[in-house]
């Protein structure tokens, strides 16, 4: 087992939380770049990180804003979702080399930054793998009512009393809700995932995470960025993952990508099949790399 080394690396103001999984040897070594989903963290990442940096690889993987070990947003503060395109700039500019791409593989909402990024910055990504992530549903209900929402949900995560579970409570709470987890991972998650209070341990990620963006999502915005993507992209989802009502139309968007479906699997795909997503990336880049030669 390749155990990564742990950093914090200090990018858009905040003190983020990285894990790198380094081979054998550096040289010639091209970088992957492991993005989370909402209430994840880095260590989510770790069996598919194995996986890759086994066949050479560097593997990065970080905390974003709020969760995991990263720091939280200050006193007044909030998670609004473009600081987090900002945050990936700077980590970039922190962990790879100014003249070198980086692959960027990224689960649900880490999805949705990695393609407002790709499309923003094309000079610096390599290639695009998207895990079950390619935006979330548009909100059609209007700027008033989705402004109502986040006042009010903002106001009640404020005046909740955080309650206090054991790590056991929380592995069970990550299985309940992904089934099909092995009880050994979801301990593992369980432990890397929570912190000490008073009387037990609580999840890291800040609960402000919990209430509802006040930002509407639309797809006129990233539609854009998804046809500025240049770097080849790779969709994967799960038979039994997430789905949308206007999927192909947003698919369309990417243009020319690949698309893999697999049987049998839900949402945490690199959590559970990690081996295989592995496989299936890594047929993708050589693909690429026999292709361009």
């Amino acid at each position: 087992m390749s155990e990564p080394t742990e950093r914090f690396v200090l990018a858009n103001g905040l003190r983020h939380h990285v894990l790198e999984w380094t081979p054998a040897s550096r040289e010639g070594a091209e970088t992957v770049l492991l993005a989370h989903g909402f209430l994840d963290l880095a260590w989510s990442y770790r069996w598919l990180a194995e996986e890759l940096v086994q066949h050479g690889y560097r593997v990065l993987a970080w905390d974003w804003r709020g969760h995991g070990e990263t720091e939280r947003v200050g006193r007044g503060g909030y998670y609004h979702f473009y600081d987090y395109s900002l945050d990936l700039e700077e980590l970039l500019a922190e962990l790879v080399p100014v003249d070198e791409k980086a692959h960027l593989i990224a689960h649900s909402m880490g999805g949705s930054v990695a393609v407002i990024y790709a499309g923003t910055r094309p000079e610096r990504i390599q290639s695009v793998c998207l895990i079950e992530g390619i935006g979330p549903g548009e909100w059609k209900q209007g700027h008033v009512a989705k402004m109502k929402i986040w006042l009010d949900s903002v106001a009640r995560i404020r005046s909740r009393e955080l309650k206090p579970m054991s790590v056991e409570d929380a592995s069970q709470r990550l299985r309940r809700t992904n089934p099909d987890l092995p009880k050994e991972k979801a301990d593992f998650l369980a432990e890397k995932g929570t912190l000490p209070i008073e009387g037990g341990v609580a999840w890291r990620f800040d609960p402000l995470h919990r209430s509802t963006s006040p930002a509407p999502f639309s797809m006129a915005g990233f539609g854009e960025f998804m046809n500025a993507i240049e770097a080849p992209v790779l969709l994967v989802q799960g038979a039994r993952g997430f789905r949308l009502p206007e999927e192909a139309e947003r698919r369309a968007l990417l243009g020319d990508h690949e698309f893999v479906e697999l049987s049998d699997v839900g949402h945490m795909i690199h959590q559970l099949r990690p081996k295989e997503l592995a496989r299936i990336w890594r047929t993708f880049v050589t693909g690429l790399t026999t292709s361009s030669s």
